[in-house]
């Protein structure tokens, strides 16, 4: 996922917003003791999805892909009062563990945690959406927008990660990588959606921020 050059991130990191203390436990905790500890957002990510909330604002925010709950944490920092969070993954493994730094950021009241196939927990999900992030298996990215789409109110902001896997959409991906095959349609998909605008930005391994633009 190094497509920015190290020395600019480092650099980056160090002339934008410190990363909270407990972020840091977090993301020091995380690469001690998780698998995968590259899903983490991190810092210079996580300060931009912090920014956008803040921008937008949201009352309501839908998560797919809590992991150890970086990204959940940097979201909720700005919902408004009373303001809800609602984020999906399927391990449960992790579940306890993404809750003690939830609530140790201090939003442990504005984030509801649903552990199961988000396919499946979506659509139960009775709320009107400002704000969405779809971080998980990148084969039902699709599916996953499509749902969001429908629960998102007009000039609501959707954003995806991964949407560069690492380069390997550039081209004809390799047809043996399922992933980069996935998120190559996914980005074919957003580019002739008619209800949106949006940017893919060439970030870490590309964000695509999608703005709802129909009723």
């Amino acid at each position: 996922m190094d497509i920015i050059p190290e020395s600019i991130e480092n650099y980056a990191s160090r002339y934008s917003s410190p990363e909270p203390e407990t972020l840091k436990m977090l993301n020091r905790d995380t690469h001690a003791k998780v698998l995968r500890p590259r899903m983490l957002s991190g810092h210079l990510q996580g300060r931009v999805l912090s920014f956008i909330s803040r921008m937008a604002k949201p009352e309501r925010i839908i998560e797919i892909g809590t992991y150890t709950g970086y990204s959940a944490i940097c979201l909720a920092e700005g919902l408004q009062d009373g303001g809800l969070l609602h984020t999906i993954d399927h391990n449960p493994e992790l579940e306890d563990f993404s809750r003690h730094y939830i609530n140790k950021a201090g939003y442990g009241d504005k984030v509801i945690q649903h552990t199961g196939e988000a396919l499946d927990i979506l659509p139960d999900i009775d709320e009107v959406f400002d704000l969405a992030f779809i971080d998980a298996d990148k084969d039902n990215y699709i599916r996953y927008f499509d749902l969001v789409y429908k629960s998102t109110r007009p000039g609501g902001i959707i954003i995806a990660d991964n949407v560069l896997w690492s380069g390997k959409v550039i081209g004809k991906p390799d047809t043996s990588d399922k992933d980069a095959l996935a998120i190559a349609e996914f980005n074919e998909y957003i580019r002739s959606h008619t209800g949106i605008t949006n940017i893919l930005l060439p970030f870490r391994d590309g964000l695509m921020i999608i703005e709802k633009t129909s009723v």
